[in-house]
């Protein structure tokens, strides 16, 4: 069995009902709101962030869900969904897991109303029902995606970032919404409790070493659907690249800041700063900081006793690690 397949087998039957009152949730009177939902919802990717929330929930409740878990999955979708739309307008990406985004296929205007869309349908969802601690966990979390997309923009203009502000960067940019996954799934059968703390930063160690993956891969041969090096043509300063720079002579350092801020389109030199962060042992600095990230997360969960949703949730922060893309 794959490793998604055994993760999600504990909640099977809810990730179907899910799938359908997801379905309902993003539905409008406009037609071409509806053709174009109906394009994203067929090529949904493996639902991660739903799972968190449901798994959770069910560990701290010996296995039973209420509606307020289904709400709380449906809320982190919904905006998971929304930033993914606007991502892509605003990196001008035109593919989104193989297939075209929203923006290649309809433009830039209208991907940005549809992710508005999107965007209040989370926030309505949890007024309906009257669930405001759950919105109150969302709304922290877009503000933080915000600010961490802002900050990064701002840092890599002048490529003055640290260690300590790339973790605050990663934290807000993707941390922070699996978090709130961890956090809504706990609040959903355990509202006001510790374990929502608890669980928010589990989620939020799950999403540092999520993130630092991410950033391995730009070094990798792997294929993952990203070609090597685009990090370094965005000007992006990932973990590997910030230990090398802090690590290396004055000149190396100035070598490696003009490649990126006036070369970073020059395939070959591109080339020969992968291959200088490697050698300055960037990547191996870069896995040992997320090992240290995933075993914080298990060590979290092994507070709790075993059962089917604490070994899917054990499985889910290995796999976010060793995954190929």
């Amino acid at each position: 069995m794959k490793v998604a397949a055994q993760i999600r087998e504990p909640i099977e039957k809810e990730m179907e009902l899910f799938e359908n009152k997801f379905r309902e949730s993003m539905s409008s009177k406009v037609a071409l709101f509806n053709r174009i939902t109906y394009y994203i919802v067929n090529r949904k990717g493996k639902q991660m962030r739903p799972m968190f929330v449901f798994l959770t929930a069910k560990l701290l409740n010996g296995g039973e869900i209420n509606e307020r878990t289904y709400t709380g999955a449906s809320i982190i979708e919904l905006i998971h969904t929304a930033s993914l739309v606007h991502d892509d307008v605003v990196d001008d990406s035109h593919k989104r897991r193989g297939f075209f985004s929203v923006n290649a296929l309809w433009k830039n205007k209208i991907a940005v109303l549809v992710g508005d869309y999107l965007f209040s349908k989370g926030l309505l969802v949890a007024l309906e029902r009257g669930d405001h601690d759950l919105l109150q966990i969302i709304s922290d979390s877009v503000k933080s995606m915000s600010e961490g997309e802002l900050l990064q923009i701002e840092k890599a203009r002048k490529l003055d970032i640290t260690e300590e502000v790339y973790y605050d960067i990663i934290r807000q940019k993707t941390a922070t919404l699996i978090a709130a996954c961890c956090g809504m799934g706990a609040a959903s059968v355990k509202p006001d409790s510790e374990e929502v703390r608890v669980f928010k930063r589990f989620g939020e160690l799950c999403g540092m070493a999520f993130q630092i993956k991410d950033d391995l891969f730009d070094y990798g041969s792997e294929r993952i659907g990203k070609p090597t090096g685009i990090d370094i043509k965005e000007q992006k300063m990932t973990l590997p690249l910030i230990y090398a720079l802090n690590t290396s002579s004055k000149d190396k350092k100035r070598w490696l800041i003009n490649s990126i801020k006036n070369h970073n389109k020059d395939k070959k030199r591109v080339k020969e700063v992968i291959a200088y962060v490697k050698s300055q042992g960037g990547l191996t600095y870069a896995v040992d900081k997320m090992l240290a990230f995933k075993d914080e997360a298990l060590g979290l969960l092994n507070t709790y006793p075993d059962s089917p949703y604490k070994a899917s949730l054990s499985l889910m922060v290995n796999y976010v690690v060793d995954r190929k893309k």
